[in-house]
């Protein structure tokens, strides 16, 4: 079965970084968007960033300039480089892959448009 395994979180002064990582197996995700969204407790799982097949990205605006997402096909693995972390940055970052091949159309960035999870791993960051 598909399997997206996060890693790489922490906790993190203010001003920091991290790198997440998302390996997957069970299916070849380099034809596919890969995104990564994240969750504070009472809130909605909000976008964060995307990377098509073609390797185009996408951020959102709050994130843009700090974080980096980037992906090693050979290792179908995605990553989230995220440098000048803020109070504001903690929460649980969760892996997502689109399920659709080759799609010409802007990745996804609604949670109910991913097909795949990870686990989601923990973020935090003091000031």
């Amino acid at each position: 079965q598909v399997q997206l395994v996060e890693s790489g979180g922490g906790l993190v002064q203010a001003g920091g970084s991290l790198r997440l990582s998302c390996a997957a197996s069970g299916r070849t995700f380099s034809r596919s968007a890969m995104g990564w969204l994240r969750q504070v407790p009472g809130k909605e799982r909000e976008f964060v960033a995307a990377i098509r097949w073609s390797g185009e990205t996408y951020y959102e605006d709050s994130v843009k300039g700090r974080f980096t997402i980037s992906r090693d096909n050979a290792k179908n693995t995605v990553y989230l480089q995220m440098d000048s972390l803020k109070p504001e940055d903690a929460a649980v970052y969760y892996c997502a892959g689109d399920g659709t091949y080759y799609s010409d159309s802007p990745p996804p960035k609604g949670p109910l448009e991913y097909d795949y999870w990870g686990q989601g791993t923990q973020v935090t960051v003091s000031s």
